[in-house]
């Protein structure tokens, strides 16, 4: 590998996007001993992050957390970035590759609440918060009594907004509060049969430059098997439903002991009115086949204005 002066690392500023770039800081240190004094860590602000009283679906979706920071590596300002991949696009920029994903953290969802223990306990007409069209679509299909809420910010401008009585309930991903070191937050955890997880949610993807080889090796050192083959199956159904943040989409591949990979996929209109769900099983070898394969299912039975955008309400 080539000799660094310093190995620098490009993340968004939120909290949780900063503790997964020390992590992939820790990672890299203990692996690679020569890095350990030339590990940098560089902030970069993205269109998500400044626009925050806005829901993404009306902003232009994913690429928003992604964009300056692809730009900031194209034009050589940082050598690899750090990135959620449930906020990754399915098609990268052109020069851009994506050779390690960190191992997953907890994919489910947790339910916040002072007046509640669930979605389920919830009075008629209290008001959740969320930011994700996924959530809003599967709370309202099980509750449709209830009022859903444009929710965004980082995780502790949530739960402040919470505290002081904007919204009754609000729902985050527990991978972000384990990072964190704030699991202590969760009234309850939300099983995948009540709540399927947002495609690739509890993942940490890190992408660098296509023709920069030396942190490709890098990376490739801390690429993480399992998570790879879930999480690609999972943007694999993404990809043939063109899913962004107009789409409230979910997915979760599942690896067993015994090495069989199970598939679960859903698609909604984002009122919750009408879900479409379907499961597939097989090798892992095949895993990707059957996400591809359970999102052209969807595909097929969704109605021609099915994933019609609408707003959080």
């Amino acid at each position: 590998m080539k000799s660094l002066s310093s190995f620098r690392i490009g993340t968004r500023g939120s909290p949780l996007a900063q503790a997964q770039a020390r992590e992939l800081r820790s990672l890299l240190a203990s692996a690679f001993p020569e890095l350990v004094n030339r590990i940098k860590i560089t902030v970069i602000k993205t269109t998500g992050d400044m626009v925050q009283n806005r829901a993404l679906s009306e902003i232009g979706g994913k690429g928003l957390f992604t964009k300056e920071i692809d730009d900031a590596m194209l034009d050589g300002c940082i050598d690899v970035a750090v990135h959620s991949m449930k906020d990754v696009p399915t098609w990268l920029p052109d020069g851009i590759v994506l050779p390690c994903m960190l191992e997953r953290e907890d994919t489910r969802d947790v339910f916040i609440s002072e007046k509640a223990k669930s979605i389920a306990g919830l009075p008629k007409g209290s008001v959740i918060g969320t930011a994700s069209l996924r959530r809003q679509a599967l709370i309202l299909h099980q509750r449709p009594d209830l009022q859903v809420v444009t929710f965004r910010g980082n995780v502790e401008t949530r739960l402040k907004k919470l505290s002081s009585g904007d919204v009754d309930a609000t729902l985050l991903a527990m991978a972000g509060l384990n990072r964190l070191g704030r699991p202590d937050v969760a009234t309850s955890i939300i099983e995948p049969e009540e709540i399927l997880p947002a495609v690739a949610q509890g993942a940490i993807g890190i992408t660098c430059r296509a023709d920069d080889e030396s942190s490709q090796l890098y990376l490739a050192a801390l690429n993480h098997h399992e998570t790879v083959i879930r999480v690609s199956a999972e943007r694999a159904l993404l990809k043939v439903l063109d899913g962004s943040c107009r789409t409230p989409i979910a997915a979760l591949g599942e690896i067993s002991s015994d090495g069989r990979f199970f598939f679960r996929g859903l698609a909604a209109r984002p009122d919750g009115s009408e879900l479409l769900e379907t499961k597939r099983s097989g090798s892992i070898q095949e895993a990707e086949a059957l996400g591809k394969d359970a999102g052209e299912e969807l595909k097929g039975r969704a109605s021609s204005n099915f994933f019609d955008a609408m707003e959080l309400r």
